[in-house]
């Protein structure tokens, strides 16, 4: 039996991530960047931080177009079209989020968001009481797909990683709960699994609710 659940946030809790692709696109598009070249982006900046993504996009795009200049444009627009519209939830989030609590089962946050947005958006849908601990993108040093966060989790809740389910719909996100030592699941969102993710993921589900499955 597992203690706990740590979960990403972005593609997981909200269905965020076409929102991501949306803006991002937008602007890549303004600047010349072809689908191809911004479907892959967008793929590899999945789950990072801001310094992990810095690399990714300068590998990418090249270093003439400035990622922090990028990424405050497509988060202005972003972050302007949720004051409207809110964040839309995952299918099934809170169902589970409550199974899990009435059970006595730890719930922890990783996520590479900074903490003001993640909180503004998990209080707007009632969750963040459901959460024992949280860590954000700006509490460690080094993002996705490096293992940190998901230690910092494990270690604030006080279970051993491998007690523990890491729930992500990203390849960063996969990589980073595995090589913390974490039952990972990947719950499919915009981003198919590719062999990397098969060979680390415990699980692949096409719903979050199935997470129900390992606690039967």
């Amino acid at each position: 039996m597992f203690d706990a659940v740590v979960f990403d946030m972005d593609g997981v809790i909200f269905d965020s991530e076409k929102l991501y692709r949306r803006f991002e696109r937008e602007v890549g598009k303004r600047l010349g960047a072809s689908d191809e070249t911004l479907s892959r982006l967008s793929d590899r900046l999945a789950g990072g931080t801001r310094e992990s993504n810095r690399h990714v996009f300068a590998e990418i795009m090249g270093t003439k177009i400035s990622y922090d200049e990028f990424r405050s444009e497509f988060m202005t627009k972003m972050d302007a079209y949720t004051s409207v519209h809110g964040m839309e939830l995952k299918p099934g989030v809170k169902k589970l989020f409550k199974f899990l609590s009435e059970r006595g089962i730890k719930i922890a946050l990783a996520t590479s968001t900074y903490r003001e947005r993640a909180e503004k958006h998990l209080k707007a849908h009632g969750l963040y009481e459901y959460f024992d601990e949280m860590v954000y993108g700006d509490m460690i040093k080094n993002g996705k797909p490096a293992p940190d966060i998901y230690l910092k989790a494990c270690e604030l809740l006080q279970v051993k990683p491998e007690k523990t389910i890491g729930v992500e719909d990203s390849i960063n996100g996969v990589i980073s709960a595995s090589t913390a030592g974490l039952y990972t699941v990947m719950v499919v969102d915009l981003i198919q699994p590719n062999d990397e993710v098969k060979k680390r993921a415990s699980e692949i589900y096409s719903e979050i609710i199935s997470i129900k499955k390992l606690f039967q």
